[in-house]
């Protein structure tokens, strides 16, 4: 009996440790699929991926690469923010697909969310967390844009009291952006569009984006000859070397706004 239980007894251990062997494997394996790079390793190519971004495929391969970077346990700063701004690029591109879109808009939100939190007085974390919510509003209005506003508007704000020219004076022309878009149940106001643009334009009059988004806004006040002329110069604007892309994009916007205007 004795005997019987003992034998029975050195199966189970034998079982048992045979499980936890398999397991460590397994964890292994998993952990042999995700191989981490160094953040400044990283952040290196992945830059050197985005710079090629009129090509959708290099940004997707500088996220994963980033993505390696990312760990939970030692935050880099740089490394987040990064991950949030390329996400932004290719979640608002128009020619990807809604689920792709989301899936990146979200992960890139959290990312910015993650480096606001690790230097709260840098710009860079507020000002994509605000544009991929933007840009996440424009996608669902109703169940994004209504409740996000304020949210917007407080990060953008953020942006200006601490560096007015990030990314070209680019806050004051996503506060413009903001009111235009919000205009009705949002209490926007096109009159107030004009107003951040105008400021925008000051701080720098090369970007493209903001000459559009003015063309727009005056469009949307009755101001037609002023936004002929918004739109006429972002035509004949040479791009910056930096920005082909998002030349491009504002360019053909431009186009289209004039021929269906005026």
């Amino acid at each position: 009996m004795y005997k019987r239980e003992y034998q029975l007894l050195v199966f189970l251990t034998i079982l048992l440790l045979s499980g936890c062997t398999s397991i460590s494997s397994a964890d292994n394996e998993i952990a042999g699929t995700r191989p981490k790079i160094e953040p400044s390793e990283a952040l290196q190519k992945a830059q050197g991926l985005y710079d090629q971004r009129k090509d959708l495929d290099k940004v997707r391969e500088a996220i994963k690469l980033l993505e390696k970077a990312r760990d939970p346990d030692n935050r880099n700063f740089d490394v987040e923010w990064k991950f949030a701004q390329f996400s932004y690029f290719l979640g608002s591109r128009e020619n990807i697909d809604e689920t792709e879109a989301q899936k990146v808009l979200k992960r890139g939100l959290t990312s910015a969310k993650i480096a606001k939190r690790l230097e709260p007085s840098k710009p860079d974390g507020y000002f994509w967390y605000a544009a991929i919510l933007g840009n996440q509003s424009k996608r669902s209005p109703v169940t994004v844009g209504v409740v996000s506003i304020k949210k917007i508007r407080q990060a953008m704000k953020k942006v200006i009291e601490i560096d007015p020219n990030y990314q070209g004076a680019s806050a004051y022309d996503g506060l413009g952006q903001l009111e235009l878009g919000s205009r009705g149940l949002g209490g926007g106001s096109a009159e107030k569009a004009v107003e951040y643009l105008e400021k925008a334009l000051e701080l720098n009059k090369e970007n493209s984006y903001i000459r559009l988004h003015l063309g727009e806004a005056y469009l949307a006040v009755n101001k037609d000859a002023e936004a002929k002329k918004q739109l006429q110069y972002v035509l004949a604007m040479k791009a910056d070397p930096d920005f082909i892309p998002e030349h491009e994009e504002a360019k053909a916007k431009a186009k289209k706004l004039l021929e269906q205007k005026f």
